[in-house]
């Protein structure tokens, strides 16, 4: 039995020891909001930097609208499709590979209907096809889906293939080749 005299003793112990519990998980609650906080922050420093490469990479792609094709041309004499893909990526220290074909295994998997600027989107005649086109995501809103891309009877231009009975059906397949 605890005598009469130890009681308040052991109370103000048990007291004591719970509040400082109480103290300590506050102040590690705290460390761990800080370090969040820290953390969120990276992130959305991350997430500016990113957006600002693909608000980037579209204002440069948009500069060569009117430029014409060129079979295998890869420069702003003329463009094939991949080769607008590789010299506006190549311009922001981003390496793709040659081809349409091979350009769809670069990057990120990305649905296309959800894909951001300046991500890629690909194109097929058919389900099981070859990828035969790419192009530039140029936005990607309630408009519609829009992208740049070098066509072979028209040159660099901007579509909006939401809207295009030609195109809509071909969509394909996304990439998103400048997330880090």
């Amino acid at each position: 039995m605890i005598s009469k005299n130890l009681f308040p003793l052991l109370l103000f112990l048990c007291i004591t020891f719970v509040l400082a519990r109480c103290a300590s998980s506050q102040r590690a609650s705290e460390v761990v909001k800080k370090g969040e906080r820290t953390e969120k922050r990276q992130e959305n420093t991350a997430d500016l930097s990113e957006n600002r490469l693909r608000n980037e990479v579209v204002e440069f792609a948009e500069k060569y609208v009117g430029t014409g094709y060129k079979y295998a041309g890869k420069n702003p004499q003329g463009f094939d499709c991949s080769g607008f893909v590789c010299y506006v990526m190549g311009e922001h220290g981003v390496s793709v590979a040659g081809s349409s074909r091979a350009q769809e295994s670069n990057g990120f998997p990305v649905n296309p209907y959800k894909s951001k600027p300046g991500d890629l989107i690909f194109f097929r005649r058919a389900k099981h096809s070859d990828v035969f086109h790419v192009g530039i995501v140029y936005s990607n809103d309630r408009d519609g889906l829009r992208v740049i891309h070098s066509t072979s009877s028209r040159g660099v231009v901007l579509d909006n293939i939401s809207d295009n009975s030609y195109w809509t059906p071909k969509i394909s397949t996304g990439r998103d080749v400048l997330s880090q």
